[in-house]
């Protein structure tokens, strides 16, 4: 069972595994271009990935994760393309945490909670854009952490 997750019909989800596109595609995929990625992420006209600062569980290593993320509300909505079981987002999840630099300011995350695609997209309103939400079905994202912007920070 996963920990602060939430599906449609607000019972855990199941652990799901990446699609296969993700797993055989986007995956090496990732190894080569997050660097430059990683640069980009998080800046005032780059809206495609923000930067999720994060500390290790058992190292207490601060690292540095770029990925899809929408701010709506009080609430940041992060796709999970490699699943819950990411490093950096069981990180996240572990730490209750994290800060998120989405177009050139820094949010302090907290309450992060695992939602299925069908809540999230419901939820996160016109947050993402029509193209966005298919794209993330067609390559077969399935669920998002959400994050509390911390107003006390």
């Amino acid at each position: 069972m996963i920990p602060n997750a939430v599906s449609d019909d607000q019972t855990e989800p199941n652990r799901r595994r990446p699609s296969k596109f993700v797993r055989f595609a986007m995956r090496p995929m990732t190894k080569v271009l997050n660097p430059s990625i990683r640069k980009l992420a998080g800046r005032r006209h780059f809206n495609m990935a923000a930067r999720i600062y994060h500390v290790g569980r058992r190292s207490g290593h601060e690292y540095v994760t770029p990925a899809t993320a929408r701010l709506n509300g009080q609430h940041f909505w992060v796709s999970l393309t490699f699943g819950p079981d990411s490093d950096w987002c069981r990180n996240v999840l572990a730490a209750g945490e994290c800060t998120i630099r989405w177009r050139g300011e820094d949010y302090h995350a907290v309450r992060p909670l695992i939602v299925d695609r069908s809540v999230a997209l419901s939820q996160a309103g016109k947050a993402f854009k029509r193209t966005e939400k298919a794209i993330m079905k067609a390559i077969g994202i399935t669920q998002f952490l959400r994050l509390d912007v911390d107003q006390a920070a």
